[in-house]
């Protein structure tokens, strides 16, 4: 079975996904190495002349970067991400001969490029993470310098090639409006008109003083660059104790260890990853304060690229003070139940180094709190444990706390995410099965309504339009392998446009999941999450739906109108520049646009030559 399209021919296999993994916490004599078929990719005619739409490029000020740029010699994230690193140290400028322009000029050697976002959620499609997987380069001509730089980063994430300032107000902190009931801000974006800032956040402003006075933290997070990491925070909370919460292993821990070494404030703890293809995906701050504490769950890693350019959201808590002496331990609690579900998550790591975390969020009162916390931890879960992580926690949220809805079926649900997983041979296998039951679910109604279901996932039209270029599609790890086996999903795809937050080329990271009404102005509940569209990340059903099995750790956090006293949330129609108004901000414009005939989903590690990038380049994966 194969499709065409302007990009080429996929030739497609029919092989499903279904793999045998161990119970939680067993281990298996040899590591798992999925079946693939080898995946037949067929350039588009070198004789065709593809339209090339007029590329308009973000107005940013372009200056070369210093003489003696500093080299990275960081080795960070997935297969997809190094690609994307050796593309911008290593550009393919588009030329009108596609036999000249599909050679890609000599590489440097390992270690000049710099690495992009984020999780494969491909279940083993493409090999994550490992180092001996990184891109294979060619090895440095023999005129070629190696520089030695220790404890340096390149200042974006275009390497050696282009050096794209932020503002000089970019920086400048500011305190959200204290009215703001939602407590849902976007990320600052480099490259857009200022208002779309305003009221936006930059992780500076997370750690500014404004917000308190700094007395340690934790970052729970999937990447990691430590030396950027802790130039974030105030010079006078640089030397603060911070615990890494991470998931690293081997060679990936050895190297994450190495950045630390000049940093000796930094400390340590690896989850628990015992069930095949699971990462620690949760990306999650806790701040302890002279004044509190406060928790921030956002969609970024630490690393410099997801605050640069790509769309990413959080939830930041109020400040939590803290409890009067002699307070019991369930003192403090909020009507969402908050307080303890965030200690159930915490204590579901197993590990000594977050007793003293868990200690001090018992002495908070976080009862101020609105939003209901929404986990994922790795393993297998039965009886009622099955409704304490992943969608089916969702699912047993929305039956309790949302109510039926006059004509629910016309009530679109929308998902959005930056990452797709082998999701079955058709749509009953998960998505539309058990996936859509939770995510259809509105109290206690007996009503199984099937509405329309959006899927918000860039085209190759957005990632090359972007400001970042075809670069971006390193934060969207979406594999041949996997994109292959279900075409039936392409149906459910709708682009990125987000003119209304000016993000629309500002490539997401963000996953937020949502039910709309018919006509978009009005929303059941909200959802903001580290998860991707994938069982890894949300779970599936085992056994026959007498069992759930996890494989990843996951965190967001759930708006559910009744917790504001509204029976609705209405969505806000201009969110920028920030005001007092009481509409929600959804990330991307509503409706949703359905992908044209020629549209395809973003996938990584294939070829796009046809036409350059709004920086000249064209996409040759390594």
């Amino acid at each position: 079975m194969s499709q065409d399209s302007h990009h080429g021919k996929w030739t497609v296999s029919s092989s499903d996904e279904d793999d045998d993994l161990p119970l939680s916490g067993t281990t298996t004599s040899k590591p798992h190495q999925p079946s693939l078929s080898s995946p037949s990719y067929q350039p588009a005619a070198a004789s065709a002349s593809p339209t090339i739409p007029k590329i308009e490029a973000a107005p940013v000020e372009v200056k070369p970067e210093p003489a003696n740029a500093p080299v990275s010699s960081l080795v960070i994230g997935s297969e997809a991400r190094q690609s994307a690193a050796a593309n911008q140290v290593n550009t393919v400028k588009y030329e009108s001969s596609p036999s000249l322009a599909g050679k890609r000029k000599n590489e440097v050697s390992d270690g000049s490029g710099w690495a992009l976002s984020d999780s494969e959620d491909d279940d083993g499609d493409v090999k994550g993470k490992s180092f001996g997987n990184s891109p294979k380069r060619a090895p440095p001509s023999p005129k070629t310098k190696k520089v030695k730089v220790e404890n340096e980063r390149p200042p974006s994430p275009y390497g050696r090639l282009d050096y794209i300032d932020e503002p000089e107000d970019f920086f400048e902190s500011s305190i959200p409006p204290l009215n703001d009931p939602y407590r849902f801000y976007l990320n600052k974006v480099t490259g857009l008109d200022r208002k779309y800032n305003s009221g936006a956040l930059h992780i500076r402003d997370i750690l500014s003083p404004l917000f308190g006075t700094l007395k340690e933290s934790a970052q729970f997070n999937y990447c990691f660059d430590i030396a950027w990491m802790v130039d974030q925070y105030p010079s006078e909370f640089r030397d603060r104790p911070v615990l890494i919460v991470h998931g690293d292993k081997r060679e990936a821990k050895a190297r994450l260890l190495q950045q630390a070494k000049p940093y000796p404030h930094v400390h340590f703890c690896q989850a628990k990853l015992d069930i095949a293809f699971g990462t620690h995906h949760t990306k999650m701050m806790l701040l302890w304060y002279e004044e509190g504490f406060r928790v921030v769950i956002t969609t970024s890693n630490l690393i410099r690229a997801d605050w640069y350019q790509k769309s990413q959201g959080m939830w930041m808590s109020p400040l939590f003070p803290r409890l009067p002496k002699g307070s019991s331990d369930d003192e403090g609690e909020s009507a969402t139940f908050f307080k303890r579900d965030l200690l159930e998550y915490l204590a579901a790591y197993r590990v000594p180094e977050l007793e003293e975390w868990i200690q001090r969020i018992r002495e908070h009162d976080l009862s101020e709190t609105k939003v209901y916390l929404v986990g994922s931890t790795p393993g297998r879960y039965v009886g009622p444990d099955m409704e304490r992580w992943g969608h089916l926690r969702l699912r047993k949220l929305l039956y309790e706390h949302t109510e039926p809805i006059s004509g629910e079926e016309r009530w679109p649900v929308i998902g959005q995410f930056s990452s797709i997983g082998s999701l079955g041979v058709d749509q009953t296998k998960w998505l539309t099965g058990e996936f859509q039951r939770t995510m259809t679910t509105l109290g206690k109604s007996s009503i199984r309504s099937a509405p329309p279901l959006h899927l918000v996932y860039p085209s190759v039209e957005d990632v090359r339009t972007s400001l970042e270029g075809y670069p971006a599609g390193g934060s969207l790890p979406y594999s041949i392998q996997t994109a292959q086996k279900q075409l039936w999903l392409h149906s459910f795809f709708h682009r990125w446009k987000a003119d209304a937050t000016g993000r629309s080329h500002a490539m997401p990271h963000i996953k937020t999941y949502m039910r709309a009404s018919p006509d978009f102005t009005q929303l059941a509940w909200f959802f903001v999450t580290s998860a991707n569209l994938s069982k890894a990340a949300w779970g599936a059903m085992e056994k026959n739906s007498t069992q759930v099995m996890v494989r990843s750790y996951e965190l967001g956090v759930l708006y559910v109108p009744s917790a504001f006293n509204m029976k609705t949330f209405p969505v806000s129609g201009n969110p920028f520049p920030v005001s007092s108004s009481s509409g929600f901000t959804v990330p991307f414009d509503l409706p949703p646009t359905s992908y044209s005939p020629k549209d395809q989903p973003w996938i990584w590690n294939i070829p796009y030559n046809q036409a350059p990038d709004t920086h000249g380049n064209i996409w040759v994966p390594s």
